[in-house]
């Protein structure tokens, strides 16, 4: 494996880089989405039940940590990072299993299974050889998030020759074939996102580079927990470097703030939002989420699972 310091041209060279503080900048944790709180009272289960679950398992499983560990120094970032993210996801998302097994035993239920990304009978490589596509390209974390942009800007909730395309999420649309919102393995990383972080992880992690056209593929390796950990990694770590080379901010010392980006995504897109209201005088901080709070909030916990 090839430890990676930094994967993006530095953008922010030029300017000094600022390192967030630590910690949280709310006082109270923000609201908790709805459908969270929903999922978790179907689930007759509670947020702290959950988290509880899901830290005593990274506790108790050594092997486990010895995986987080070697899977973060082989993509520059602390560890803690990793455990952020796995903690919010079974927190607020999911219910952890009780053994690292059990993903193994559901990565395995999905293989062989015949399913394609796509949409009302239109498969993903056809729908981005139409002409708006054109312009995307470069590595693959460029070309999906040029494809995602060319979504939301001229076929999401659009009509495009003659078709209707839904007012939703391009990895929802075409990318979750079972229900919208699923996603899948230790991590729940989406397969639109395994998609953009697939030359990072096969730079980083020697893993095969991941196919649109091969839906099979890209589930098993967000499920299977020996390839999944692998784009967690990738995800906390393409984070840090957007901030860091298109908003001029170090996010690497506030795990909280990786979990926050972990769950809403979009590192790019916000990095440069970000960058923007930066502009004038003073500094506008980056700002934890629900999720992320908890993380702060639980930092000398989590740590100690380390």
């Amino acid at each position: 494996m090839v430890a990676l310091a930094c994967l993006v041209p530095t953008l922010a060279s030029a300017r000094t880089i600022v390192v967030v503080p630590p910690g949280n900048r709310h006082a109270e944790q923000p609201a908790i989405p709805g459908a969270s709180v929903r999922r978790t009272k179907a689930g007759k289960t509670s947020f702290d039940q959950k988290y509880e679950k899901i830290r005593d398992l990274l506790a108790s499983d050594r092997k486990l940590m010895s995986k987080i560990k070697s899977t973060a120094s082989a993509y520059g970032i602390d560890p803690i990072h990793i455990v952020g993210a796995l903690v919010g996801e079974h927190t607020y998302n999911v219910d952890a299993y009780d053994r690292l097994q059990s993903y193994y035993v559901k990565a395995a239920s999905y293989a062989g299974n015949s399913f394609r990304f796509a949409y009302d009978d239109e498969s993903i490589a056809d729908f981005v050889a139409r002409p708006e596509f054109s312009r995307c390209g470069g590595d693959s974390y460029k070309l999906w998030n040029c494809r995602e942009a060319v979504w939301e800007k001229s076929f999401r909730g659009r009509s495009v020759g003659g078709k209707s395309f839904p007012d939703n999420r391009f990895s929802a649309v075409f990318f979750q074939p079972f229900y919208a919102g699923q996603t899948f393995g230790l991590g729940q990383v989406n397969p639109l996102t395994a998609l953009m972080l697939s030359d990072m992880v096969s730079r980083a992690s020697g893993l095969a580079k991941l196919d649109a056209n091969d839906a099979a593929a890209v589930y098993k390796a967000i499920m299977d927990p020996d390839m999944s950990l692998a784009f967690t990694a990738a995800a906390i770590r393409r984070s840090i470097d957007d901030y860091r080379s298109v908003a001029g901010m170090d996010i690497s010392k506030n795990p909280g703030l990786t979990a926050t980006l972990y769950n809403v995504g979009g590192s790019l897109s916000r990095a440069r939002a970000l960058a923007a209201r930066n502009g004038g005088e003073g500094t506008v901080w980056p700002e934890e989420n629900y999720y992320g709070w908890l993380i702060n909030d639980k930092l000398d916990e989590l740590k100690a699972l380390l």
